[in-house]
């Protein structure tokens, strides 16, 4: 008489290579997708990522400043605070600007409101009364569900959200996210 024990043991040989491979594909296809995840994340936003428009309403690229440091700012025409801000933005942006800085105005009308002319007015009495050469923008919300995308994301990453006009955001030159 044979002993019966060969052929199940064989039996269970097999079966044990097969779950090994098996074990061993699905690992791999664990690691692959953890790696594929890891290096093909989709990038981060970052402030200049956004885009905008000028005070004619045409689109602008805020990327077109990246690698200056920026200093973002909402600005008003008739709040007690404009002639001092004014004078010294235009100072920072005349004295820094040619050395990788640059001064981006935003008109808001949303605190007191004393932001309430159209933004090419805006941008007028800015440079007739102040000689401004940096960037004003379209007159936008920076507050609630409005919120210009790009002004939301300087608020959320700061976790600081304006209290009144002039309040003024400092843009890393090489990233902020």
């Amino acid at each position: 008489m044979e002993p019966l024990t060969t052929y199940p043991l064989k039996n269970s040989v097999r079966k044990a290579r097969v779950f090994a491979v098996f074990l061993s594909l699905a690992l791999c296809t664990a690691i692959l997708c953890l790696l594929q995840l890891r290096l093909f994340k989709p990038k981060m936003k970052d402030f200049y990522s956004f885009e905008v428009k000028d005070s004619r309403g045409r689109v602008v690229s805020l990327e077109k400043y990246r690698g200056k440091a920026t200093l973002v700012v909402n600005v008003a025409s008739y709040c007690q605070h404009t002639d001092k801000n004014y004078i010294s933005l235009q100072e920072l942006h005349r004295e820094f600007g040619p050395s990788h800085f640059t001064v981006l105005a935003f008109p808001c009308n949303q605190f007191g409101e004393t932001e309430p002319s159209s933004s090419q007015e805006i941008e007028s009495f800015a440079k007739g009364n102040y000689g401004v050469t940096f960037p004003v923008f379209h007159k936008i919300k920076i507050l609630g569900s409005e919120a210009e995308p790009a002004f939301k994301f300087l608020i959320d990453s700061s976790k600081k959200e304006p209290r009144w006009n002039f309040w003024k955001y400092l843009v890393n030159p090489e990233v902020f996210h």
